[in-house]
């Protein structure tokens, strides 16, 4: 899969984690691609390591979304875990 593959893959995976787990995440266009993408590496590399089922590299597999899916939904709750919701008023004393 070409680099234009995994950035579609990427987008499309954190868009769908966005709407499986929505909230107010900063980001935009570009950060939900990064999420997707950065998702879809730790889904592959986390099955690969902890289930011991590699994920084959093609675009029009579904382990291939699975794990895209998975990893983008794991790096959303981290973040919200880290982070909370920094985009949420500030109150002011």
């Amino acid at each position: 899969m070409g680099i234009i593959g995994w950035i579609v893959l990427g987008l499309l995976a954190g868009a769908i984690a966005k709407v499986i787990l929505p909230g107010r995440d900063p980001g935009g266009l570009v950060g939900t691609t990064l999420i997707g993408f950065v998702g879809a590496l730790l889904g592959g590399w986390l099955s690969a390591k902890l289930l011991d089922k590699p994920i084959p590299h093609h675009f029009f597999d579904g382990k291939t979304w699975l794990a895209a899916i998975a990893g983008s939904l794991v790096l959303l709750i981290a973040y919200r875990v880290l982070f909370g919701d920094s985009r949420s008023p500030r109150s002011r004393r």
